[in-house]
């Protein structure tokens, strides 16, 4: 290598003293072919030595040919055809040397008006990803949105774990009050969130995304489709964001990157220059738009999403890979989910049953207590009552019994699981001779019925039974077998004593 005076004072000496080569080589102490070299770089002679042959000049034409034919082409794709018509090079080589000799056209560079906007007249928008995140249960991915003023430059910016309709619609809230207003028309891509479907010219928006458009009084623009210079300067702040705020921030968790984000587009982001008049800084340009923007309702808009689902047989309802816990007499409905980004609020119908704080893990289960523990007092009270009936049909003079035990302890839950206990053991008939005698005493007590009954048993001369292992089935173990009084088997009896 020689520096930059060497190579003009070879320049000097050949062009105006007139000197031949070897004799500016030889008086500046240089090769001859760096001489050379030189002159041949500023056009001063013409290279003497023959190009060298490549091995891809037999290939040179067809090569040609099918970049013409197909510009669009990968030029992999032409190597692999190249080979197996027998060239013996490598990869590299073979597209070093394509684009040496010009094989491939190269592509026409289209040119673009610079679009100029007046303030207040125009914003752009755009959802940018960020990678994943780690959360409770599983990985979200995390997205940024970004609303940029077209005149001044400033911007705001949200980050969040999806982007569904209502995170999109409160992400505009949010940056329309940081920026003081929004402006009359807003530049959008064709996502689902503005635009269902489109045919040609043709729009049709979403209906709710239209709602909220025309509530804040801005003009929603989808841009063409594939133009996204259209709104280059909202890709600008997303590669600005990428590159001078996202990195450091890197893991730190939701809550704290978003009011990071904050602070950073109120004062770092609006202390940069203006592109139009690098005198003037962003904020300077913001404070000269601010006052053309459209004022906000007084009230923002609701930006919850409804969605429907129906509660099966547990007292939950799954909602964006959770579950939330609901009170348990509204089980076996269809409700309405009311979906924000901080809160879940769930309807049966226009009656709001229950609040819970939104959870952005994955596969978790958000309850309230008094849900469960008003579930558990009814099943509580189902088993009583279950119980209470399935005595009661057996032995019908335990409804007097109960009742007498209700006058004096109030509380019948364990004396009805005790009386079934021994209906289990001694049998309906012995149960029903034992409360007669123990109501006859003024005694309704469940021990005072075990020592009548073990009374009667020994006074029988019968051993203790011997329990009954069944079968682990609800049916069986709850089947009631009504006795039948015996009086008439004795009638039978004596009829045929008579015969």
């Amino acid at each position: 290598m020689i520096s930059q005076r060497v190579a003009g004072e070879i320049r000097r000496l050949f062009e105006v003293e007139g000197w031949r080569r070897n004799t500016i080589a030889r008086h500046l102490g240089v090769h001859h072919s760096t001489v050379t070299r030189v002159l041949v770089r500023q056009g001063l002679v013409r290279p003497t030595l023959a190009p060298r042959r490549s091995m891809l000049d037999a290939y040179a034409p067809w090569i040609r040919e099918t970049f013409e034919r197909y510009p669009k082409l990968a030029t992999s794709v032409v190597y692999e055809m190249v080979k197996k018509r027998g060239y013996p090079g490598g990869p590299d080589h073979f597209r070093h040397r394509v684009a040496e000799l010009g094989l491939r056209p190269r592509r026409v560079s289209e040119a673009f008006f610079e679009l100029r906007t007046l303030p207040g007249e125009e914003a752009q928008v755009d959802w940018a990803h960020f990678g994943t995140r780690s959360v409770a249960g599983g990985e979200r991915k995390l997205y940024a949105f970004v609303l940029v003023l077209s005149y001044s430059r400033a911007f705001s910016v949200r980050f969040f774990y999806d982007a569904r309709l209502p995170s999109f619609l409160a992400a505009h809230v949010e940056a329309f009050g940081s920026l003081g207003g929004t402006a009359k028309t807003l530049l959008y891509d064709n996502l689902k969130s503005v635009v269902l479907e489109r045919v040609g010219p043709g729009v049709r928006f979403n209906p709710r995304f239209l709602e909220f458009a025309d509530y804040y009084g801005f003009d929603p623009r989808p841009v063409a489709v594939r133009r996204g210079n259209e709104k280059g300067r909202v890709e600008r702040a997303i590669r600005y964001l990428r590159t001078s705020f996202f990195p450091l921030r890197s893991t730190l968790d939701l809550d704290t990157l978003n009011r990071e984000a904050k602070v950073w587009c109120r004062e770092r982001a609006m202390e940069r220059s203006w592109p139009h008049d690098k005198r003037r800084t962003v904020r300077e340009a913001w404070l000269e738009e601010r006052s053309q923007l459209l004022s906000l309702p007084p009230e923002p808009f609701a930006c919850h999403e409804w969605v429907e689902r129906i509660a099966r047989k547990t007292p939950y309802v799954r909602f964006d890979a959770n579950r939330y816990s609901i009170p348990p007499d509204h089980v076996g409905r269809s409700l309405q989910i009311a979906a924000e980004i901080s809160r879940l609020r769930i309807f049966d119908r226009h009656e709001l049953i229950t609040e819970h704080p939104r959870c952005w893990g994955k596969g978790q289960v958000i309850e309230q207590p008094r849900h469960l523990e008003t579930l558990r007092q009814e099943k509580t009270k189902a088993r009583r009552n279950r119980d209470q009936h399935r005595l009661i049909q057996a032995v019908p003079e335990a409804e007097a019994l109960l009742a007498a035990l209700a006058a004096q302890q109030g509380r019948l839950t364990g004396a009805v699981a005790r009386l079934n206990e021994l209906l289990d053991e001694f049998g309906p008939r012995e149960l029903t001779l034992a409360i007669g005698e123990a109501i006859e005493r003024e005694t309704p007590d469940p021990e005072t019925l075990r020592l009548i009954l073990d009374r009667r048993r020994r006074a029988r001369g019968l051993a203790p039974p011997v329990a009954v292992q069944l079968p682990d089935n609800p049916k069986l173990r709850e089947l009631v077998v009504t006795p039948h009084p015996l009086a008439g088997y004795d009638l039978e009896m004596e009829e045929t004593t008579d015969d």
